[in-house]
Order: structure tokens, then C-alpha cells, then sequence
């Protein structure tokens, strides 16, 4: 009785098990999508007893032209593809791919985030796909250790074993793929572990999508996990969020101000708000719901500047102690450099053509960010493995088609008023003639002779020919 009974509830286990998983696909309660709107669901209290203002998400004033392409991919819609959501933090990703969970009540979605440790990371995806990872089964206590287990890496690899059975039930089902989104892949590490737990996503990304059983959304900030993942790449498709362009902003900024403030914000106020801060909709948002929104602005472009020089600020006649921190500032410095260069030349040629009659009185105002690509890049920091911190610094963003930029207009503001600054080229140059010192100081050698006595002579030959000895 012991043995058949034994064998009805491993069955029976077995079975609840893909039963839980599916549960986590059906309509309703998620976790994520649960936290990620709970802050904006009106409360069923008076005015006087809410501790601190509560404020609508940015999408309920504006609909980027993204959002239909996220809604068919969040509804199952876009079957034979996985999908790359790339572009900087705060241009509006998570909040996209939430609101088009909202309108569906997450049916068919489930969310996970990424983390450094893995070990965290299976336990999130345990907590989206509501499944055990078989630690809750009554099993061990007639069984020995399972000899299969060795580390994360392998528990996820079962709940993606199991994940694969569950989509291919509800597929039968509804006619059209699950959808499974792991937000933020940048926070895995880029080394060799983090890379192969990329790759373990991939590859069943790239099965599911042949099938058309599950659909997979990567979204990412940084641009590394899209450069590794190409390599393998042969259903993916990028999804490239920019800002929005300056016009764009200024009616979105109108719009958020209304909406927060219940006010129409002078327009004069609003051009020189987006003038500063660009159209990154984190930065509109938060001067939008602010009283004073330029003075806001002013206080996030201070603050961005002091934090750029806190991460690449320049050090003259640094000790060698520090000498790869400022070569790393001064490589820094020339793209950005660069970037700023590259935008006095935008302004020339809109008030060349704004004088010659090409172009409207307000075109100066609707300037995109600079771009330089990649490969430029390299040769002008000549240093091609800084880009990679560059960029997950928010210091710069590279796109899907490896253009490089600065991450906002924030940054480009910041980085002009310490170029423009008195005697900056003279310190960039003092600083790399220091390092130039210090590496040629490294590359010097002390000869040291013995057993001589007074009198003796040391003759030191230098034969650059190669021909002859003196």
C-alpha cells in the first residue's frame, strides 16, 4: 500500500505541478504586475487621511507610438519571434510593457526580473512561474539527495523543462503563445557565468519561437546583452526605445502638467524645461509633477553635472596610483568631447539654414542627439573596452544599430558646461601628459652593475642599424 500509494502521489504531484504553472498564466493576480500598478489605484479613503500624493502613471497622458507593437507582443499576437527591448533607463520600457499587461489582466504573461546572483534569479522566476522547483514534494523523506543537483543553472533549466510542457498544453488552448518577460537583463554579470545563463534563455527563446508555443521579451538598458545575444540570434527581433524628440515632449510635458497639476503650464516654462532635460520621460514626469518645474530642471541638470565629474572627473598631476582611473576620465572626456563638438556643428547649420530659408524659425528647437558610431568611437577613446562602462553608467547609450550617444540630453547639458569650462583643454592634455609620464616612468629600467672599483669605465653602445658594433 505503501509503494502504490507512493507512486499515486508522485503522479498526482507531477501533474499539480504544471497545474500551478499554468495558474500563473491565467488572468488576474501577478505579482509584479500587482506591485508595479498597486501605487496607482485610487484609495478608498478621504483626502485628509492620505500620507503623501499619489500620482497616475505617465501613460495615462501620453501613448508612445511603441505601445501598439508591445500590445500585439503582450497579447501573443507577434507568434515566431522573440523580442529585445533596448534604450536607456527611465525612456519607458517597463512602464509600457505593464500597461499592456494591465489592459489584459496579464493574461497569458508572466514577469520576472534579472539579478547578479543566480541563486536569486531562480528564486524569481520560481515566484513568476509559481513553481516549487520541487521543494515542497514529500519525496525526500524517502528518498536520498538528488545527485543532479549543482546550482542554479540546473533548477532553472527544469523550470524551463517544465515551462515548455505548460506552454504547449495552453497553446492548444488559446491558439497563440504565452508570453514570458525578463525585464532588466543587464543585471546579470557580464563574465562567463552570466553570459551562459543569457545564452540558456536564448536557446529557448529560439525554440519556442520556431514552435510558436511561447513567446520571450528580453528588455535590457545596457548594450551588451544584445551584442551577445546576435551572435546566436536567428529569430530575434530589437524593439529600439529612444526618447522622445523635443516636440514631442513639449506636448507630452503639457499634457503630464495638466494632468498632475490640474493646471496649463505656461508654454514659454514648458519649451525651457524641455530644452534642459530632453524628452527622457523619467525627467519630463518628474518636473511635470513638481511646483516649480524649471527650477527642477535646473536642479537635475546640477546634480547630473556633479555626478559626471564624480565618475570621470579630471585629476592633473595625479599620482600613479590613480593612473588608470584618469586614463580611463581623460578617454572618457575626449568622446564626450566629441559629442559637444558634434552639437555646436547641429546648431551652425540650423541657424545657416534657418537664415538661407531652408528650414523654420523653430527648427533650432527640435535638434536630435549627437551620433557617433561605435567604430568612431573606438578610435577616439582608443581605448574600445571603456564603452562597455561608459555605457552602463548612463554615461552614453548604444543602439540596435551601433550608433553611440549621449544617454540623455541631461548628460550632453552637463558634459557642455564642463567642456566650455576656462582652461579644460589645457587640463585634459595636462592629464594625459601625466599618464604619458607615469607609463614611460613603468617602462624604465635600472641597470645596476657590480664588482667595480675606481678608474673603471663602463662603455654603453646604442645600435639601431644592427649592422656594426662600436
Amino acid at each position: 500500500m505503501v509503494f502504490v500509494g507512493g507512486i499515486a502521489y508522485l503522479q498526482w504531484y507531477k501533474k499539480n505541478v504544471l497545474d500551478k504553472i499554468e495558474l500563473a498564466f491565467e488572468p488576474g493576480y501577478d505579482p509584479a504586475l500587482e506591485i508595479a500598478t498597486n501605487i496607482y489605484k485610487k484609495r478608498d479613503c478621504e483626502e485628509d487621511e492620505v500620507e503623501f500624493e499619489v500620482e497616475p502613471p505617465w501613460t495615462q497622458h501620453l501613448r508612445r507610438r511603441e505601445q501598439d507593437h508591445i500590445d500585439r507582443i503582450v497579447q501573443g499576437d507577434e507568434p515566431g519571434h522573440y523580442y529585445v527591448l533596448l534604450g536607456p533607463k527611465g525612456s519607458g520600457k517597463g512602464t509600457m510593457v505593464f500597461d499592456s499587461m494591465a489592459a489584459i489582466e496579464a493574461d497569458g504573461v508572466a514577469v520576472c526580473d534579472a539579478h547578479p546572483d543566480l541563486e536569486v534569479f531562480r528564486l524569481r522566476l520560481g515566484k513568476a512561474l509559481n513553481y516549487e522547483f520541487h521543494e515542497d514534494s514529500q519525496t525526500g523523506l524517502f528518498q536520498r539527495r538528488d545527485p543532479r543537483e549543482a546550482g542554479p543553472s540546473l533548477d532553472i533549466e527544469r523550470a524551463l523543462n517544465k515551462l515548455e510542457k505548460v506552454a504547449l498544453r495552453r497553446a492548444k488552448k488559446r491558439g497563440k503563445p504565452s508570453v514570458l518577460i525578463i525585464n532588466n537583463v543587464h543585471h546579470f554579470n557580464n563574465d562567463e557565468q552570466g553570459r551562459n545563463m543569457l545564452l540558456q534563455l536564448q536557446q529557448r527563446a529560439e525554440l519556442w519561437a520556431v514552435s510558436g508555443i511561447m513567446t520571450l521579451v528580453f528588455s535590457t538598458d545596457d548594450y551588451w546583452p544584445f551584442h551577445v545575444m546576435r551572435r546566436a540570434a536567428s529569430r530575434m527581433h530589437v524593439l529600439s526605445i529612444y526618447d522622445l524628440s523635443n516636440t514631442e515632449a513639449l506636448h507630452a510635458c503639457g499634457r503630464m502638467r495638466k494632468g498632475l497639476r490640474n493646471r496649463t503650464g505656461d508654454p514659454e516654462e514648458i519649451a525651457k524645461v524641455v530644452s534642459i532635460v530632453g524628452g527622457r520621460l523619467s525627467y519630463l514626469y518628474r518636473t511635470a509633477s513638481s511646483e516649480n518645474p524649471i527650477e527642477m530642471a535646473d536642479n537635475l541638470l546640477r546634480v547630473e553635472k556633479e555626478w559626471l565629474l564624480s565618475q570621470i572627473g579630471l585629476i592633473v598631476d595625479c599620482d600613479d596610483d590613480v593612473m588608470d582611473e584618469q586614463k580611463w576620465s581623460s578617454c572618457s572626456w575626449l568622446l564626450l568631447q566629441e559629442f559637444v563638438e558634434l552639437r555646436k556643428k547641429q546648431e551652425q547649420e540650423i541657424e545657416e539654414d534657418i537664415k538661407a530659408g531652408r528650414a523654420d524659425k523653430n527648427a533650432s528647437f527640435d535638434i536630435p542627439l549627437p551620433t557617433i558610431p561605435y567604430s568612431r568611437c573606438r578610435q577616439l577613446m582608443t581605448r574600445a573596452d571603456f564603452m562597455e562602462e561608459l555605457d552602463r553608467l548612463n554615461i552614453i547609450s548604444i543602439d540596435a544599430y551601433h550608433n553611440v550617444r549621449p544617454d540623455s540630453m541631461l548628460v550632453l547639458h552637463a558634459a557642455r558646461q564642463v567642456v566650455g569650462e576656462e582652461g579644460f583643454e589645457e587640463r585634459l592634455n595636462s592629464v594625459r601628459d601625466r599618464i604619458d609620464e607615469i607609463e614611460s616612468l613603468h617602462r624604465t629600467r635600472e641597470l645596476t652593475f657590480k664588482d667595480l672599483d675606481k678608474g673603471d669605465k663602463i662603455r654603453l653602445a646604442v645600435d639601431k642599424d644592427g649592422e656594426k658594433l662600436v
